[in-house]
């Protein structure tokens, strides 16, 4: 934590106290997985439609959904009391997390009218709304107004280990590592559970530390309260093992996360990554439709996409892709500011010269590593290979094991002549994971034994 944020951190009153028991549920999981659609580290999965374990048979919840559930009953609440703070506040954290699980921008909107009018009620500690709002802004790429809220929050109640993680959030998409790292540190002390640990995984992760990250993902299953938090850590250990070339093993990991929580879609993602990776291209299209089915997140949308391009299946691609565009741009309409994975679409499969305006735009909200490596690629699409080559540096200042960053910057170097160099990033990309992009992997491969060729 930094100096600023102590000297403005306070004891709670005995209402802020009893205010936090009340929501603390709501804010650990709200406030963990409200981060940047589609590009937070974390998976909306968790509160997927269909990813709580199946109800007894003849229970009444059977096949519920128990986040629109939950919203459906605060809604009622907030009728017959409009004048609830925490009932409005907390229904806000619940229309920010039903946008991330439904892919359904619109929800952005209702949050910020409920989260206002709790604020407009209880403006000075009402932290809850507060924590709301950085989830908000977070959802929608507003990376500094969500900082500013988290420490506005944490200022409040700096005892509740869910807000340090959304102020961990905001300061890892503003570039803000070190500080980052602090907060996490500071909601591991609080309280050492699976969302702490989660982000504690990132952190080490985003250094390079792949060891690290797993041990920490790893305590993170060991304290899972429930089948949907290891659904969620089998997830990130299968990311591990797959951003790291080992596909068999995240396969592992995404069925044994599927044995605990059927329906939970972002396994089928994972699923269908290694089966793809592995040779099991039928497989992986079966998994990945259906997660598009149920959940139509541009991630997986945009991943069937480039693996029917990759088969030569280009007029089902290029229908994924059509939807991919049809997404951004009702994120945009719903307030979304666009950035790595809407800069990387168009450098890849559209116009070079709006990749980058977006991802211009996008570094200015959002100075992460991602948004670095997408300006350096949109940049390079355009030949402006000198610059992209500063942006790409940047993207692996923090030593971060990317292959997809090593490959856009072999290309930006072989376009500078760099030949060597070339070679050493194309030679670490493919040490790193030779599975990292249907579509961009052979090519890195071909790219490696033309410059291995001419030497």
């Amino acid at each position: 934590m930094t100096r600023s944020t102590r000297s403005l951190s306070r004891r709670p009153t005995r209402r802020r106290i009893m205010l936090s028991a009340a929501v603390t549920t709501v804010l650990g999981v709200g406030l963990f997985l409200a981060g940047g659609l589609g590009l937070s580290p974390w998976p909306a999965a968790p509160t997927d439609p269909g990813s709580a374990p199946p109800a007894q048979a003849g229970s009444p919840a059977a096949g519920a959904d128990p986040l629109a559930a939950d919203i459906t009953r605060l809604q009622t609440k907030a009728q017959q009391n409009p004048h609830d703070e925490v009932t409005l506040a907390t229904l806000g954290l619940d229309y920010v997390q039903q946008a991330k699980s439904t892919a359904d921008p619109s929800y952005y909107p209702k949050a910020e009218a409920v989260l206002k009018r709790s604020l407009a009620l209880r403006t000075t500690d009402n932290f809850t709304a507060m924590g709301g709002m950085a989830a908000l802004e977070a959802g929608r790429h507003q990376f500094a107004q969500a900082l500013d809220w988290a420490r506005k929050a944490v200022a409040v109640n700096p005892y509740n280990s869910a807000l340090y993680g959304t102020l961990a959030d905001a300061y890892t998409q503003l570039g803000r590592y070190s500080e980052a790292a602090d907060a996490v540190q500071r909601m591991v002390d609080l309280r050492p559970g699976s969302p702490s640990l989660s982000r504690a995984s990132y952190v080490a992760e985003l250094r390079g530390d792949i060891t690290g990250a797993r041990t920490d993902m790893r305590r993170a299953l060991n304290d899972a309260a429930g089948p949907a938090d290891a659904a969620f850590a089998h997830y990130y250990l299968g990311e591990l093992a797959f951003n790291n070339g080992d596909p068999a093993a995240e396969l592992t990991e995404a069925e044994a996360g599927l044995r605990t929580a059927p329906t939970y879609t972002s396994l089928l993602q994972a699923k269908a990554h290694a089966e793809a990776a592995l040779g099991n291209t039928t497989a992986a299209i079966t998994d990945l439709d259906q997660a598009v089915q149920r959940v139509p997140q541009p991630e997986y949308v945009l991943q069937l996409g480039e693996l029917y391009q990759s088969l030569g299946r280009n007029e089902q691609a290029a229908q994924q892709y059509q939807v991919f565009r049809a997404e951004q741009q009702l994120f945009a309409s719903n307030g979304v500011a666009l950035d790595s994975d809407a800069a990387l679409f168009e450098a890849d499969h559209g116009n070079a010269e709006q990749a980058l305006a977006i991802a211009r735009q996008g570094i200015k909200t959002r100075p992460f590593m991602d948004t670095h490596d997408a300006l350096a690629w949109a940049l390079h699409a355009n030949g402006q290979n000198r610059d992209a080559l500063t942006e790409s540096d940047q993207a692996l200042a923090q030593g971060t094991r990317n292959a997809l960053f090593h490959y856009h910057r072999a290309m930006i170097q072989q376009a500078l002549g760099n030949t060597a160099a070339a070679k050493n990033d194309l030679t670490e990309a493919l040490a790193i994971n030779p599975h990292f992009s249907p579509l961009l992997a052979p090519k890195a491969r071909a790219a490696l034994s033309a410059l291995s060729g001419a030497a």
